[in-house]
């Protein structure tokens, strides 16, 4: 089978990222680089990376006013990361601008479209932290509504716990790309996330796409440890 992982590489060093990614090639599907990354190393860290052959997905998770919004997409769109990333709680119009901006981006920059991805609530976000910040509601509850905003808004695929990613995948069908953080295989630490589940355990409620960290990055081979993660999910 192909592989549904990401890998997040979770550094702020390009040489380091680039090792890793070397090192996982033909093990998994790309490479997850973030907010703390490009804060250091900027669009030539994620060329940097991007040059080694392996697919990026460019985990910004934009929130904005919509013409911000639109704006840094299409400082995004000429990077042609195979993914990234706004918050759907930065509502309807921020979301449809980020879509046009993506399209137009890669147009101009004559780049395959980037695919765009809208967060719904984070892994590190459980009941009582949803409650403290404002949320009505159950975390399904809000879980539910960002997405149909979402498909509405005309985003390419969503970001989800792997624990609501079968109810989601009931509320947008097929056509919608479903991401999945917060995995964990049985054999590693959850850290600090807070709503977890294994990769195989993930792929049968609906995701389509995992993000895995830690447990690959952090293991003593992160390869072997990509290995057996794709040996269990034969």
């Amino acid at each position: 089978m192909t592989s549904p992982v990401y890998v997040a590489l979770d550094t702020t060093d390009v040489a380091q990222a680039a090792a890793l990614a070397t090192s996982l090639k033909g093990l998994v599907a790309g490479v997850k680089l973030g907010l703390e990354f490009f804060s250091y190393c900027g669009p030539r860290g994620i060329e940097a990376v991007a040059d080694l052959g392996l697919p990026v997905f460019l985990d910004l998770k934009l929130h904005d006013i919509p013409n911000t919004v639109a704006g840094a997409m299409r400082g995004v769109a000429k990077l042609a990361p195979r993914l990234t990333t706004i918050h759907a709680s930065g509502g309807a119009a921020m979301m449809k601008a980020a879509v046009e901006a993506a399209h137009e981006g890669a147009a101009k920059a004559s780049r395959p479209a980037t695919k765009v991805l809208a967060v719904t609530v984070l892994t590190s976000l459980d009941q009582a932290a949803m409650t403290e910040v404002g949320f009505g509601g159950s975390v399904l509850d809000q879980v539910k509504r960002l997405s149909e905003l979402a498909q509405g808004a005309g985003v390419d695929g969503l970001v989800c716990s792997p624990h609501e990613v079968e109810t989601v995948r009931s509320l947008v069908g097929s056509d919608m790309t479903l991401v999945v953080p917060g995995i964990r295989p049985a054999w590693a630490e959850a850290g600090d996330q807070k709503r977890f589940m294994t990769p195989k355990e993930a792929l049968r409620a609906g995701a389509d796409l995992l993000v895995i960290g830690r447990p690959i990055t952090g293991a003593t081979s992160p390869a072997e440890a990509a290995r057996r993660i794709a040996d269990e999910l034969k």
